[in-house]
Order: C-alpha cells, then sequence, then structure tokens
C-alpha cells in the first residue's frame, strides 16, 4: 500500500496548528469582550460615585435663574461653587460671590423658577443634577455678594453716594450700570458669624438691605452658606473668574470693641438723593 507523501503530512499537521490557534484566539476575544460587558456596570457605578462625591465635598454647578447679580453673572449662567475650602475652616471675606441657602423668605423676591420640563426629560434631569452632572434650576438657594463680615459696619452712603464698610468708602465698578450703589439708607453692625450681602444689580436685588427689620438686620449666618462661587462656566463665551475685587483690600478691620451705631443712622425705604 502506498505511504503518503511526507510534504503532504506536514502540510497537513500546520494546517491543523494554525485552525487550533485560530480557535483559542476567538476563545480569548470572546472572554474579553464578556469581561469587558461584565466590567461596564462596575465602572459607571464608580463613576457615578466620584461625581456624587465631587458635587458633595468639592465642586457643585448652579444655574443662575434671576437678575439680582447683572452684569457680573447672567440669566441662565451657570457657575462653579468651591465647597471644599470651607472644610479647612476657610473663612467668608468680603467682596467674594458666595451661594447660601434661603435663610427664610428670601426667594419671594427673586425671580420665578424656570417651567417645568417635559416628563421622562425631568426626570433625567433629575439624576443628572443628583450626581453633579448638571447644575439644578431648583435648588433652594440665593447668590449674593459679600459686603462685610463679622465685626464690620456696613453704611450706606457716604456723601458721595457710595457704601462704606468700617468707615472706608467702597469702589463698586462691578455694580449694574445704571445703578446706584443703594438706594436705601442703612447701617449695620454684623454679627460675630455672619454676613452682609449685596446683589451687583442693586436696583433688582433682595438682599440684606430687604431684611433690615428682621432678626440680625438682615444679615445671614455663616453656616447656611455652600460656598464661594469661583467660575462661570457656561455659557462659554461668558466664561470668567470671579475674584476678589480689590476694593475690599484696603477695608480695615474693625475696632476690637463693638461699637454702638448712631441713633436714627438706619432708615430703611428712604431714596438716596
Amino acid at each position: 500500500m502506498p505511504s503518503a507523501e511526507p510534504g503532504a503530512e506536514a502540510g497537513a499537521g500546520e494546517g491543523g496548528g494554525r485552525a487550533e490557534r485560530r480557535r483559542l484566539a476567538r476563545k480569548v476575544r470572546r472572554r474579553r469582550r464578556t469581561r469587558r460587558v461584565g466590567e461596564l456596570p462596575l465602572l459607571v457605578a464608580v463613576a457615578l460615585c466620584i461625581a456624587l462625591v465631587l458635587k458633595t465635598f468639592l465642586v457643585q454647578a448652579f444655574f443662575i435663574p434671576s437678575g439680582s447679580m447683572e452684569q457680573t453673572i447672567r440669566i441662565g449662567d451657570r457657575v462653579l461653587v468651591d465647597k471644599l475650602t470651607p472644610w479647612f475652616g476657610s473663612k467668608v471675606e468680603r467682596g467674594q460671590v458666595v451661594v447660601f441657602k434661603d435663610p427664610g423668605g428670601w426667594l419671594r423676591g427673586e425671580a420665578a423658577r424656570p417651567a417645568q420640563d417635559p416628563a421622562g426629560v425631568k426626570q433625567v434631569k433629575q439624576v443628572l443634577t443628583f450626581i453633579g452632572l448638571l447644575p439644578s434650576a431648583d435648588e433652594q438657594d440665593l447668590i449674593k455678594r459679600v459686603i462685610g463680615v463679622g465685626g464690620d459696619t456696613v453704611k450706606c452712603c457716604d456723601g458721595r453716594g457710595r457704601v462704606t464698610v468700617n468707615g472706608t468708602p467702597l469702589d463698586e465698578p462691578y455694580v449694574s450700570p445704571g445703578n446706584v450703589p443703594s438706594e436705601i439708607l442703612f447701617e449695620v453692625l454684623v454679627p460675630a458669624g455672619r454676613i452682609f450681602v449685596m446683589g451687583d444689580h442693586r436696583a433688582d436685588s433682595a438682599d440684606s438691605r430687604y431684611h433690615l427689620d428682621e432678626a440680625f438686620e438682615g444679615t445671614i449666618d455663616e453656616k447656611g452658606v455652600v460656598g464661594r462661587a469661583v467660575v462661570i462656566a457656561w455659557p462659554f463665551d461668558h466664561w470668567r473668574k470671579l475674584e476678589q475685587p480689590e476694593t475690599f483690600l484696603s477695608v480695615p478691620d474693625p475696632a476690637r470693641r463693638a461699637r454702638r451705631r448712631v441713633a436714627g443712622g438706619r432708615r430703611r425705604g428712604v431714596p438716596f438723593a
């Protein structure tokens, strides 16, 4: 019986080896795809946890629904708020723009909230907002500029119509064009641990000046501050850092002993002439 050709046997063996290698390669690829699919939920969960931690402790985006901070911050802008530094004992400083919880009834003086989204879209936005991937449009928070901190005497106005802090007049180029520093005359000694705030759009901001007859004369507790607004992140053409104006650097620290306010120095609702 004739024997098989040696070359034919070698070719058959080589062909079988290639087929086996291809089979093993396909098996490895299938295992890798299965592993990647199985890891995807874990990766998504980790990413969501990181986003939630960032929102809770580091940085959070906020939607601006009103014009109380124009022209510095406009309606519809999104700002990023630093929530980390307060954890390390950083104190609120004069001139900073801060986001704070509604002390009670302040939001009634602000603009109405945006119209509700359709069903489905609203739920998706709520999830993305919860994890910090979208700014919230219905937080019970406000955004204003800090004018005075604990111990400061904030007054309106001097002979040239300027707001003063501890007797030092403020140069306020950030005030909305056409607005005077304040149409309401006041003088407030800010209690320790509290801040006096005003919007940059002085004619359209229901700030500390509109709560002078309430407890603590319109000042808010520092514990209610969510964080400092550091940048306008959106829209991109309005991107800018929110820095402390130089005028506040010239304000001296208040005297250690409390100073009595001048009798009749605080009047509410009197236009400045």
